[in-house]
């Protein structure tokens, strides 16, 4: 990432720490193209917001989470990546008390953050898909 590109960043942490990067625009984010080889042991989220004119309105950021540190190249939705840039992004005034994020776009997952702050407290939230569904009898 050039760093003229990098609008804030921030160590972002609610129990795995991250590193936050801020890019101007969903279309940088979209854009990275990283080489996960050479960062086996990286965590880190990047952010950008929409132009609702030219991405819409279903969403105010665009984030991905590449998280080779935990064995996964990228997270298609990640939501203690959300939390911890939530932390950041409003105490710092960079993003409202609520918004939503789309992540995993480049991995056709489509999904959907909603972030809100309510008193002191960040809550994540979203839809989910059971893919599985189970009991354990010990």
């Amino acid at each position: 990432i050039p760093l003229s590109s990098i609008q804030a960043s921030a160590w972002v942490d609610n129990g795995p720490g991250w590193a936050g990067i801020m890019l101007k625009s969903r279309e940088e984010v979209l854009a990275l193209e990283p080489d996960y080889a050479s960062m086996p042991d990286l965590r880190f989220g990047v952010i950008g917001a929409w132009d609702s004119e030219k991405d819409g309105t279903d969403a105010e950021f665009e984030v991905r989470a590449f998280a080779m540190g935990l064995g996964v190249n990228e997270d298609p939705v990640c939501g203690s990546l959300n939390a911890s840039m939530a932390q950041w992004l409003i105490g710092s005034g960079l993003a409202p008390k609520s918004y939503i994020v789309s992540q995993g776009s480049l991995l056709g997952r489509d999904g959907r953050i909603y972030v809100d702050q309510i008193g002191d407290s960040i809550w994540i939230g979203g839809a989910t898909t059971s893919n599985i569904v189970g009991k354990l009898r010990l």
